[in-house]
């Protein structure tokens, strides 16, 4: 029987809250103290079963209130100075704030009690440092554990931003390792064809190739393109193809109408056709059929392609993965849009023919764009 996975990690998402500092403050502050008059009021009156000490626990928490705005200036400049001298000056200013809101606090509390005549003692005040002490320290401490949380947050969000845009540079790296070697191959069929005075099948295909680099170039290097898009891309890509290998190139393709919108990194398909024809098409006289292949499995998206080559050895593999621009380019390129949700497998059959096999999730929103 399957069990539903426990997260990793449950957490409070306290973010909002803490997007405006000075209204998270101020919010906490009259929150705080409210809190603190209400059951101060409560455990007092409870205690002494009379109404009479409810106005110096009012001043109390007034002072409070006052004494802690003071600290949150001072705290926040102490933060600004060196480390050494700032922790001095908390530990000697906390000091003397407590001892200032013990005296106001005992002499309003004697003042209730004696009346016209109210006097401070030794004892009174300890028991007044006691408690404003706890509080005052108390305070003090929440105030540097948030900020201290909200710190960590502000770096761990940098290094996120850091992170992201590590990757995106090298998702536009991998993508731009594309172009200029089929630009490169491109070009040199041109010269070819110019040189053999065939300028027609030369200026056909340098319009096809203008035609295949503008649909291209619309696209942001890191983005998503829809299968559909790919495909039609991918044509394109095989008509400037066929014009040098004619009835040799023979392209198959099978595309579930399903899987059309989902999405994948744009260009992803073409150097492995690329490499379908290097190492299937030119080496045989008679040529290689070259089959795409793209079906929706649940909410995962398949993709196969295939030739009819002479298959897998080990020439094919390091040049494939020896220019950077061949399976290992897809590995990685993979690899940085899906990490590790994600499947990419070659096969050979001993009757000849090679395939590449990639799974993803079917997505219909370019999520690595947003992320960019």
């Amino acid at each position: 029987m399957a069990t539903a996975p426990i997260p990793a990690r449950t957490a409070l998402n306290v973010r909002p809250f803490f997007e405006n500092k000075t209204r998270a403050f101020w919010t906490l502050q009259a929150v705080g103290w409210s809190g603190y008059l209400v059951l101060r009021s409560a455990s007092t009156i409870a205690i002494v079963q009379s109404f009479q000490p409810f106005i110096p626990l009012i001043i109390e928490a007034i002072v409070g209130y006052c004494v802690t705005l003071l600290l949150s200036a001072l705290f926040g400049y102490y933060r600004t100075i060196p480390r050494v001298a700032g922790l001095l000056l908390t530990v000697i200013t906390l000091l003397i704030a407590v001892l200032v809101y013990a005296v106001i606090d005992a002499f309003a509390f004697s003042l209730v009690a004696q009346g016209s005549s109210p006097g401070l003692t030794i004892g009174r005040l300890l028991a007044a440092m006691y408690v404003t002490f706890t509080v005052l320290a108390g305070w003090s401490a929440l105030y540097f554990g948030i900020n201290f949380y909200l710190i960590v947050e502000e770096q761990i969000d940098q290094m996120h931003d850091l992170t992201t845009q590590a990757s995106t540079a090298q998702l536009a790296m991998l993508r731009y390792q594309l172009n200029p070697h089929f630009l490169f191959n491109t070009l040199n069929s041109i010269s070819t064809l110019v040189l053999l005075k065939q300028t027609e099948r030369a200026n056909a295909m340098l319009n096809r190739l203008s035609s295949f680099l503008r649909y291209t170039l619309a696209n942001e290097p890191t983005a998503h393109v829809t299968v559909a898009q790919e495909v039609e891309t991918l044509k394109l890509y095989l008509e400037i193809e066929k014009m040098r290998f004619e009835e040799r190139l023979r392209p198959v393709f099978e595309i579930d109408a399903a899987a059309e919108r989902a999405r994948l990194p744009s260009l992803l398909l073409q150097p492995l056709v690329e490499n379908a024809i290097k190492y299937a098409v030119t080496p045989q006289e008679e040529g290689a059929e070259i089959k795409v292949r793209v079906q929706l499995a649940g909410d995962r998206v398949r993709i196969a392609v295939s030739d009819t080559g002479p298959g897998l050895n080990e020439g094919r593999i390091g040049s494939s993965l020896s220019t950077g621009v061949g399976l290992a380019n897809i590995r990685d390129r993979l690899f940085q849009a899906y990490g590790p949700d994600q499947r990419f497998e070659t096969r050979s059959t001993t009757t000849g023919g090679f395939s590449v096999e990639i799974e993803i999730p079917f997505q219909l929103e370019d999520m690595n764009r947003e992320a960019a």
